[in-house]
């Protein structure tokens, strides 16, 4: 049995390969790429994998890990910048769907409960096809991206409501509905409430602990059993395991774990998610799919044209550019992954026969495939409707989505958060500079978050934790970490992410600096010379070398790459010009006591010049301060009179100014 396994694994990951390269020359996305795999490999293919229902565990895996890796990334804060185009926005999308697909299929005689569901489906679009493009053209924060993404959070967050309903309408196909179907929505919500209690006092201080320990491998053995824990429990209450990783997401979402759990869930979430979709592709008959190409083609089209209109229309509705809407509207045409797990789940509560299902299966297949076509054409079809006879308030809009966007920008980037870090974040406060920070210190996370510092817990190595913090925007950023591996890896990721950013990294030895520079740091601060620098330049002051001069030699340093310091053979430098020796003058500073002969007479009477030594350089009388004072000024009784002279003039000047 597990030799079967292997090879059906073997099979699907080798084609997958394959497809996926050929895919990736023709613009393919990689969700076509798998379900084409399953198509291939299928039993209705050429029928090279015998053990689908292994799949099809697999692929429960991967939806498990893909509702989960939703809920966490599901916040109330985040929700809170796009909140009019979240809300808004969404419902309008999938309201309009919705009734549209129940009007049409009320027209063609089919049940109330059927046709709700048919809405359901075609109300989802595909993030992952979505996000992939606009990711890519990098047009996520245009005005048509944030609308776009904004409802595409929508579609991920109501699709779990809907695989609650799912039930009641499989029992609502007849006459009228059952009142039992509504028990599974009333254990929704006590779950819910559970799980909000959960996430408000238990698992954040569970995570914290684990966190502690600074173990990556406890960390993501805990976020895993959550997981499936969670999944397990609804699973046993008699509700889907999916709806249960996503509560499970929720309980993580507003803690300031999120984003790190999300990045070590990735790699799994990923893997298992393409045994989803390839397990949708085996499930594709392709006799069905050659024996009724018409019809299968003009459904295709004719849901692109309904979900283009819904979305473009909600656009409008919105206040947008007519411009805007039909991008919108393109971008959301097809079919998303969401609908494949509702179409199971229909299935299985008798909303959908056989037939139906392949009819949905080959028709959302081939929106899959198109859509990726219009959406890059998308500007130029939005150009040619601009130009239509159309009236001006649609054309242009009324209303500004950049308003809504408050997008962190041109802010610095602080990896890790001791005395560096916080020396940088204090400056870079009072610059009014803006400034995100990552740590990994989880006590220092929940310190540093009680005094409103914008600190978050994560590992810099991962992408997707310097995505969160928005590094294709950043100006700067500064790796302050005691790691060299991690550090590295850091100074890979962020160069590879903005070509742009300015990078300067700490470490501990010279040695690593041309290997950082090498990865992409544009400058490397090494600990062991900082610190020598800043010990000869406060030596260099005792000496009163000028600080110009000793910035000029730390300058000349830094551009050699520390080479001066390094060669232990001394040679000529910018240093060597200065021949000032000033080791014996000192500045000192005395009180005039009444008791001294020098209180009541003038500068040019009291001779401290020409007979003491003393060059007088400030005078501070009280509150008042006479810098440079001139040969008339009074010297008065408790002045306090600032002089520079050699050491032995310095000595001598106590009994001058009457102390004791």
């Amino acid at each position: 049995m597990e030799l079967f396994l292997v090879k059906d694994l073997l099979v699907i990951l080798g084609f997958s390969i394959l497809v996926l390269l050929v895919g990736y020359r023709l613009h393919i996305p990689p969700v076509v790429g798998f379900i084409l795999t399953g198509v291939l490999a299928g039993p209705h293919g050429l029928a090279l994998v015998s053990g689908t229902e292994d799949v099809d565990k697999l692929a429960e895996m991967g939806i498990i890990l893909l509702l989960f890796g939703i809920g966490m990334e599901f916040s109330l804060k985040k929700l809170v910048q796009i909140k009019r185009l979240f809300l808004l926005g969404g419902s309008f999308q999938v309201g309009l769907t919705i009734l549209a697909s129940l009007i049409i299929a009320k027209i063609i005689g089919r049940p109330w409960g059927e046709s709700i569901f048919l809405g359901c489906l075609l109300s989802m679009s595909s993030t992952a096809i979505v996000l992939g493009i606009l990711d890519q053209k990098g047009e996520s924060a245009s005005p048509h991206g944030r609308l776009s993404i904004a409802i595409l959070i929508f579609q991920d967050m109501i699709a779990i409501p809907m695989l609650l309903l799912i039930p009641l309408l499989g029992g609502g196909t007849g006459e009228g509905f059952d009142i039992s179907h509504l028990w599974p929505i009333l254990k929704g919500l006590i779950i819910l409430v559970i799980v909000f209690i959960s996430a408000q006092h238990i698992v954040p201080r569970l995570l914290l602990a684990v966190a502690r320990t600074r173990n990556k491998e406890l960390f993501l053995l805990s976020v895993l059993s959550l997981c499936f824990g969670v999944a397990w429990l609804t699973s046993s209450l008699g509700l889907s395991l999916t709806i249960g990783a996503f509560m499970a997401g929720l309980v993580i979402s507003e803690s300031e774990y999120s984003n790190e759990a999300i990045s070590n869930i990735f790699p799994f979430q990923a893997l298992f998610i393409s045994f989803f979709f390839v397990s949708v592709g085996m499930l594709l008959d392709v006799d069905f799919l050659m024996h009724q190409p018409l019809i299968i083609f003009s459904l295709a089209f004719a849901i692109l044209a309904l979900k283009t209109f819904t979305a473009g229309l909600t656009a409008i509705i919105m206040g947008l550019p007519i411009r805007t809407a039909v991008m919108v509207g393109i971008a959301l045409c097809q079919i998303g992954e969401f609908s494949f797990v509702l179409a199971k789940t229909g299935v299985s509560d008798g909303l959908a026969s056989e037939y139906y299902y392949q009819l949905f299966l080959s028709t959302s297949l081939l929106t899959l495939m198109i859509s990726p076509v219009l959406i890059n054409f998308s500007p130029h079809i939005a150009a040619w409707i601009s130009h239509l006879s159309i009236p001006e308030k649609i054309r242009n809009g009324w209303r500004d989505l950049n308003e809504e966007k408050k997008v962190l920008e041109n802010h610095v980037i602080i990896v890790g958060f001791g005395i560096s870090g916080k020396n940088l974040a204090r400056t870079s406060k009072l610059a009014g500079i803006p400034y995100t920070i990552l740590e990994m210190n989880p006590d220092t996370v929940n310190e540093q978050k009680k005094q409103g510092e914008p600190i978050q817990f994560g590992d810099a190595t991962h992408l997707s934790i310097l995505e969160h913090l928005h590094i294709q925007k950043a100006k700067a950023i500064a790796i302050l970490v005691n790691d060299p591996i991690a550090a590295r890896r850091i100074v890979q990721i962020a160069r590879a992410s903005n070509s742009s950013l300015y990078i300067i990294v700490r470490t501990r030895y010279v040695q690593e600096m041309s290997l950082m520079n090498k990865l992409g740091a544009d400058e490397v601060i090494p600990d062991e010379f900082g610190t020598s620098v800043e010990i000869f330049s406060r030596v260099l002051r005792q000496y009163h070398v000028p600080d110009e001069d000793i910035l000029a030699f730390i300058s000349e340093i830094r551009a050699d790459g520390y080479e001066m310091l390094r060669n232990q053979n001394p040679s000529a430098t910018k240093l060597s010009d200065i021949k000032l020796n000033l080791a014996n003058v000192e500045i000192g500073s005395f009180r005039l006591h009444p008791n001294s002969p020098l209180v009541g007479k003038i500068l040019s009477e009291s001779h401290l010049r020409n007979l003491h030594g003393l060059n007088v350089l400030l005078i501070k009388r009280g509150a008042q301060l006479f810098s440079n004072p001139t040969p008339d000024t009074e010297l008065l009784e408790n002045d306090v009179v600032v002089v520079v002279a050699e050491k032995v003039f310095l000595k001598q000047a106590s009994q001058l100014f009457g102390c004791s």
